[in-house]
């Protein structure tokens, strides 16, 4: 039995407006074994593509790889759009060494509720990943529900958006319960391109736009809320 403790402590600033929430990074950031092209942060995989499409979006040049210039880069972004990242997995056990969501066994939740008390700036949560078991959203709600709180439906479009209202501190019940935003981003992994093949729009933009990809249609998601 593998513990996998997620590495890295939530990156919050006291200016957050928008919160990433994924699950937890690959083992082997955990385990220290990275690859040549990670980096040793939030999203540091190489094969998890949010940095490429950030980079894409905003046209940075981010480097790929070990070094503390390619942390320091990532860290500069988000700091400078008012950026955080907090998952929501703190660590979970697995039978088989992976970065599988499904695998996860005896999950501990990180208290998201209790960081946005106390950054209260946070006006957004972007869920890399939907409903589905063992993803972000799925957790958040099992989160919300321990606090008596529950997502309305606001657009049902991919990504879907919801929406939730935060009660205040007893000393502040004079103040109205502040509203949260959630949106489901489409996971990115590349586990997910099957799913995205499958949609709608990328069926109707890939035939009306030459050499569309899905790594197209996340870049084109991801830019309207990033």
């Amino acid at each position: 039995m593998f513990k996998h403790i997620h590495p890295y402590k939530p990156f919050i600033k006291t200016d957050t407006t928008k919160l990433i929430v994924g699950t937890l990074p690959p083992p082997r950031f955990s385990t220290g074994a990275l690859l040549e092209k990670d980096v040793d942060f939030c999203y540091g995989s190489y094969y998890n593509s949010l940095w490429l499409f950030i980079d894409e979006i905003y046209n940075l040049n981010l480097r790929y790889n070990n070094s503390q210039e390619a942390i320091e880069e990532r860290k500069q972004f988000l700091i400078k759009n008012k950026i955080g990242v907090c998952d929501i997995v703190a660590s979970c056990e697995r039978d088989k060494i992976d970065a599988s969501d499904l695998g996860m066994k005896n999950i501990k939740l990180r208290d998201i509720i209790s960081y946005l008390k106390a950054y209260p700036k946070i006006e957004t949560l972007l869920f890399t990943g939907g409903n589905s078991k063992n993803g972000p959203e799925y957790f958040f709600r099992k989160h919300l529900k321990d606090h008596n709180l529950k997502l309305k439906l606001i657009s049902n479009e991919v990504p879907r958006i919801h929406e939730f209202l935060l009660p205040n501190k007893r000393t502040e019940n004079y103040k109205s319960p502040r509203k949260i935003r959630t949106v489901s981003l489409t996971s990115s992994s590349g586990a997910a391109n099957i799913s995205i093949s499958r949609l709608p729009l990328y069926k109707q933009l890939k035939a009306s736009i030459p050499g569309f990809n899905t790594f197209d249609f996340r870049v084109m998601q991801y830019s309207a809320f990033l």
